[in-house]
């Protein structure tokens, strides 16, 4: 998940949504994300890929000091569980732990980064998780080190961020913290700032002890809560009952959720996959370790760019008239130096046959390394840079080169050809 805006978002959800997602916290299992996908992996494979694909859908957008800076805090929970039975009673039991992997986004002066806009509102919330976290790991340290008592206040709701890693900070937990720093004199007030902050969370004492068979404790706890409120149900007045009746289903859902069996969790898993293989393909996509890969049959655009981890990650799809250019009218809308409002025109065929470009007057348009102001045909695999910095390669079936040499070779056979 991603927490952007003080909001949470889910990077693994099938349907690609952005909808926010609520975050409730449960006397039993502490804070959770209402609704968050849960995907069963049996190896470090399975685990890498959902990373990966989780990582590609995280908000990005481009300020002064990072091109390609986060505007959100990433956490990624892997919930491990091992199975130990005894061959001698026939009995089994659970040891279970819990792993978060947290990448925050760096906190932001304006001065530097020159956001405005939406650019600032997200830098605002980005400091306000990270001041908020840096309050509770103060907190938190001064607890261990018998300051102010045990009983010493710690603003885990102050922030989503902290909240849903309430007991990842101060719980049952071992904690690390990797603090990124730079070398240059220009960042010497926020590299200090990251020290003393990771100089905080160093004091921090937590005594972690070996998570065994909770899911039945737990289970059992939530059966008794649900009794609970039915009785209470039963005998409330009519202004209380909505509230319990969301308690009542919230409690039920979770021990549901609980209950599935492994073999359970890796069908619905599988069938989460093949909907999201299922939804992209349907645009041509399918997805594969090594990235994105498009459809042999399709026309499209994909984009070439210097950084390996942006590189052929961004895929366009062209029809019989396909416009580019910065305008919000366009088909394929690009940002940057040298793209006019109404950039050029892809024309294709409707048999597939000719493809050209055609760019607007004065609008910057290179093919294969050479300038283009006026109509060109564009063959499979031909290189295309519009602007000062947008770089793609095009994907043309009908189009191939070996068909274009075929053609030329043709040409030269040809009695009638010109000498």
């Amino acid at each position: 998940m991603e927490i952007y805006n003080e909001k949470v978002r889910d990077l693994l959800d099938p349907k690609g949504s952005r909808q926010s997602l609520k975050v409730r916290e449960h006397k039993v299992l502490g804070p959770y994300v209402d609704g968050l996908s849960q995907l069963a992996v049996t190896n470090f494979e399975d685990i890498e890929v959902l990373m990966s694909e989780g990582n590609k859908s995280r908000t990005v957008a481009a300020t002064n000091m990072n091109e390609e800076s986060s505007r959100s805090h990433a956490v990624f929970s892997i919930i491990v569980t091992q199975t130990l039975y005894d061959l001698k009673s026939g009995n089994s039991g659970e040891k279970v732990s819990k792993m978060s992997l947290v990448d925050l986004a760096g906190s932001e002066r304006v001065s530097k980064t020159g956001a405005a806009g939406e650019r600032l509102k997200e830098g605002s919330n980005i400091n306000r998780s990270l001041t908020t976290l840096g309050c509770v790991i103060s907190a938190l340290a001064d607890q261990s080190a018998g300051k102010g008592g045990k009983n010493k206040f710690v603003p885990y709701r102050d922030s989503v961020l902290t909240w849903l890693l309430k007991d990842n900070l101060g719980g049952n937990s071992k904690t690390c913290m990797i603090a990124t720093v730079s070398p240059a004199a220009d960042n010497y007030e926020e590299t200090l700032s990251t020290l003393r902050y990771a100089d905080r969370a160093k004091r921090i004492v937590n005594h972690a002890v070996v998570n065994e068979d909770p899911n039945a404790r737990i289970i059992r706890e939530l059966r008794e809560e649900v009794e609970k409120l039915r009785v209470q149900l039963s005998q409330a007045e009519s202004l209380k009952a909505p509230e319990l009746k969301e308690r009542l289903q919230e409690s039920e859902k979770l021990i549901q959720e609980m209950t599935v069996t492994w073999e359970q969790k890796l069908r619905n898993t599988e069938e989460i996959a093949t909907e999201r293989q299922q939804q992209l393909e349907s645009m041509g996509i399918s997805l594969e370790t090594s990235g994105i890969k498009v459809g042999d049959d399709k026309c499209f655009l994909v984009n070439l760019n210097a950084d390996p981890a942006l590189n052929e990650l961004l895929v366009y799809y062209l029809k019989e008239h396909t416009r580019v250019g910065a305008d919000t009218s366009q088909d394929i809308q690009l940002f940057g130096i040298g793209i006019q409002s109404e950039h050029c025109v892809l024309e294709i065929s409707p048999d597939g046959g000719e493809v050209t470009l055609t760019p607007i007057e004065n609008a910057r348009t290179c093919v294969n390394g050479t300038m283009t102001e006026s109509l060109v045909h564009l063959w499979h695999g031909d290189r295309i840079l519009w602007g000062n910095n947008h770089f793609f390669r095009i994907n043309l079936p009908g189009r191939k080169r070996r068909e274009r040499l075929k053609e030329l070779e043709r040409e030269r056979a040809s009695p009638g050809r010109a000498m």
